[in-house]
């Protein structure tokens, strides 16, 4: 399964093998003490013992997932501290009271089972999508090369790796062909590591070059890596700016509803001398709508259907608010190659140099493919472009039947920019051969440059094929090197890149194209595409290495080329130093550390097992396209939960207040349980479900509790005012038998009516179901005035023509403070 990768700081011990790199909370096992490496064995192992080791249940079998089970979707949902509070009150009145004011108690087991059915749909998704993105290493056995799933590897055996490959369980190396293997996830060090026969590797590294194969030493949990691995990759919905703002909002209630609660009791219980039940009866009411417990349902419930939104567009969510985070960039950094153009080339032209022989440089070309058993996209090309003539026998230059034998290889290196291979010829003569940016190959001055720099502002990527003298490996081979060819490749655009890029331009998305290639050519490929600012192109050899000044730089540019993985991360940070959100896409392990550092990681399925690591996104059709959808996903939510939140709170807020002011003018509370119950749900719980699912393309702005309460304050006080405002002259305006209920009802429409005026202000902009959508709850609660049975199950009926009007009147008073207050609230703030 594709797993998050291991955070930096986490220096873990890999095994007895490397004691310098133990982290503080790592513990070494002293069931296993150090043993020698084990024996060579090129043919990996057999069926047999395969079957042996797995009979001793010597496999790798950490129980990875990319979600909660059920049984903690349900605890989770159930046991929360207000599904406690509500339980118990809800008990209450299934005693005191008449079922009419239990309804709360039935509202909020429904909205449980809504969040738990939409949540183990989400799991169902992350989980089947984690199938179809679950890296497959590649294990020798019997003589015989396959993938198999990582769970299915056991102990002892030969686990076969190349580029992009990442290290699933620990081991000692057992073959390398200029094998590197990249250990900064783990130990926080950049470089990358030669690894020779006998050397051990660590789970959760990653191969930056070369290939070779490594015996399974640890596997299952003893591997110290799985035990992050795992961890990291749960579905979970902390870590958000949304879920923590409404964690501290949910804790804010709390404190102000404890003493308030308490105040209600006695005034009800104590002060006022009423009936027992009754008075029990309207405490609860009092109580119970202080609570938004439906606020954390619906951003459970709208994380869960975006999941499954997403889901169907083959987007693989590994970091649930991943999906907020995104919503949140304001910076896109694209890598080139994979994003913007598809993974092949094709060799348009070579171009021989310095009086090169043609047929010459095409066997050396064809000679170049064959040394490297994993071709990257440009050597590819040249092998299909120069394809063997068959097995070993490559006929020379010239036409005979006599082979070119390679002697060594170098494969290529992000840092180095270039690959290398060293061959015998035909006449026995040995040479040795560079592949890679000319830029980097030749000196500042060559004038091939210049031919080099038309051939790239043409979109055309341009590799140079030079004679190295000495070693190959020797330090500086490139240097003297003599050019002997220009190989031209032409890149593949993504047909959907430039609606892709034209999208994040009119969502105020900057997009930086960062790449390992020509900043010319690169630029170049984003001017084809359409990008704004193709043309402010700038080499990263010349990017100032201060962080601020580089921050200048990448705020000034849109394109940069011949970027090393390093630089990558530094951009990034640099970036985020200025307070910016930034996003990384890329495909390739040189994409890997940026995409770690990024606020949010983006891969494609088909990149390398290393990207999808570390990304919190992996689009797994490998489309660039589908990042717009992944971006509306996120504004919907964040948007919407913003929206709602100030629904909910509000109510909050203007119960809190009718409490303090019941109190302190001791009186009965207006209201019953049911009462509530039948505002909230006309209007918050039926309007806020319908509003937090639906589409909204505003960007996810900062600091969402002060955003959410500086409407939600202000509109619960008004509310509470204007209801107790008409309780007060309706206590002066009735008198008698059933006067309390008639109070009630007036103070009920007070309320409705205000409330009504919050929902529609939150429901712009206007389209016709959001008119619909208030317009339908204001007819539900119409009903409930005029049909008799609805008024008796309610308790609801307005007396006389007098007091109802001046109710309405109040309402209408509030709506235009309601109205002013938000316009003022938007001018001064921005919001």
């Amino acid at each position: 399964m594709t797993q998050r990768a291991l955070d930096s700081s986490g220096e873990q011990t890999p095994g007895p093998s490397r004691p310098t790199m133990i982290d503080a909370g790592a513990e070494l096992d002293p069931v296993h003490p150090m043993e020698p490496p084990p024996p060579r064995r090129p043919d990996g192992l057999s069926t047999a013992e395969v079957a042996e080791r797995v009979a001793r249940g010597e496999v790798n079998d950490v129980p990875v997932r990319s979600s909660r089970s059920v049984t903690e979707i349900v605890r989770a949902n159930v046991f929360t501290r207000f599904n406690l509070i509500i339980g118990v009150l809800w008990v209450i009145m299934l005693f005191v009271a008449p079922i009419q004011d239990s309804l709360f108690g039935f509202v909020i087991v429904a909205n449980t089972g809504i969040g738990i059915i939409q949540e183990w749909r989400a799991k169902k998704t992350l989980d089947s999508l984690a199938v179809i993105g679950e890296a497959k290493p590649t294990v020798r056995r019997d003589g015989v090369a396959a993938e198999i799933s990582t769970s299915e590897i056991v102990l002892g055996d030969l686990v076969e790796l190349g580029p992009g490959d990442k290290v699933v369980v620990d081991g000692t190396v057992s073959e390398a062909d200029s094998l590197e293997i990249d250990e900064s996830l783990l130990t926080g060090e950049a470089d990358p590591v030669i690894k020779r026969a006998g050397d051990p590797v660590m789970s959760g590294s990653f191969v930056v070059a070369g290939g070779g194969a490594f015996t399974a030493t640890k596997v299952g949990r003893e591997a110290y890596a799985a035990q992050l691995a795992e961890e990291a990759s749960r579905f979970t919905l902390v870590h958000s700016e949304l879920r923590s703002g409404i964690s501290t909002i949910l804790k804010y209630v709390t404190w102000m509803m404890v003493p308030t609660a308490i105040g209600l009791i006695i005034s009800q219980l104590v002060v006022k001398d009423n009936n027992f039940k009754e008075s029990v009866a309207r405490t609860v009411g009092g109580i119970v709508p202080m609570i938004p417990e439906g606020l954390v349902l619906l951003t459970s419930v709208a994380f869960a259907i975006g999941v499954v939104r997403l889901g169907r567009k083959q987007c693989l969510v590994q970091e649930l608010p991943a999906i907020e985070g995104l919503a949140r960039v304001d910076v896109v950094c694209l890598d080139k190659t994979g994003t913007l153009t598809e993974g092949g080339m094709d060799v348009t032209e070579v171009r021989p140099l310095n009086g090169s022989d043609e047929a010459y440089v095409a066997q050396v070309l064809r000679t170049f493919g064959s040394s490297d058993p994993r071709p990257n996209a440009s050597l590819q090309a040249i092998i299909d472009a120069y394809p063997a003539a068959g097995g070993d026998a490559l006929p020379a230059a010239g036409g005979d039947a006599e082979s070119w034998t390679v002697t060594d290889a170098m494969p290529f290196s992000s840092a180095r920019k270039y690959s290398g291979a060293a061959f015998t010829e035909a006449d026995g003569t040995d040479s040795v051969w560079l592949l890679g940016a000319p830029d980097v190959l030749l000196s500042e001055g060559d004038a091939t440059l210049t031919e080099i720099e038309q051939l790239n502002e043409q979109g055309l990527r341009v590799l140079l094929l030079a004679r190295a003298e000495g070693e190959l490996d020797a330090p500086g081979a490139a240097a003297g090197a003599a050019p002997t060819a220009l190989v031209v490749l032409e890149q593949r655009l993504r047909p959907d890149a430039g609606d892709t890029l034209a999208y994040f331009a009119d969502q105020n998305v900057a997009t930086k194209v960062i790449s390992g290639d020509n900043a010319v050519s690169v630029g170049a490929v984003a001017g084809k595409l359409g990008l704004a600012g193709a043309e402010n192109t700038l080499d990263a050899r010349r990017l100032p290495t201060d962080p601020d000044e580089m921050a200048t730089a990448m705020e000034e540019n849109a394109v940069f080329g011949r970027v090393t993985p390093q630089q990558k991360r530094d951009m990034v940070a640099a970036l985020q130093s200025r307070g910016h959100t930034v996003a990384m896409t890329g495909d390739g392990v040189n994409d890997v550390l940026a995409l770690k550092d990024a606020d949010i990681g983006v891969s494609m399925g088909s990149g390398s097992e290393a990207t999808r690591a570390v990304a919190q996104i992996v689009l797994l059709n490998n489309s660039f396209a589908t990042l717009p959808s992944v971006v509306a996903e996120g504004r919907r939510v964040i948007g919407n939960i913003t929206r709602v939140a100030t629904l909910f709170l509000t109510k909050t807020v203007y119960s809190v207040l009718l409490a303090i002011l019941v109190v302190c003018f001791q009186v009965e509370y207006p209201f019953l349980p049911r009462h509530l119950t039948l505002l909230s749900t006309l209007t918050i719980g039926v309007p806020a479900f319908f509003l937090a699912l639906a589409p909204n393309k505003e960007r996810a702005q900062p600091h969402f509790v002060r955003r959410v309460m500086r409407y939600a304050i202000p509109s619960g006080v008004i509310a509470a005012a204007a209801t107790f405002a008409t309780y007060l002259v309706a206590r002066h305006h009735y008198s008698g038998e059933g006067a309390l209920e008639a109070e009630t009802s007036a103070a009920t429409l007070t309320l409705f009516l205000v409330s009504m005026w919050v929902l529609a202000i939150i429901a712009r902009p206007y389209t016709w179901w959001r008119v619909g959508l208030v317009a339908a709850m204001g007819l539900g609660f119409l009903i409930v005035l005029v049909v008799p049975w609805l008024q008796d199950f309610f308790a609801l009926k307005l007396v006389g023509a007098p007091m109802p009007w001046t109710a309405v009147g109040i309402a209408v008073a509030a709506a235009a403070l309601l109205e002013f207050t938000w316009r003022w609230v938007g001018r001064r703030f921005g919001l």
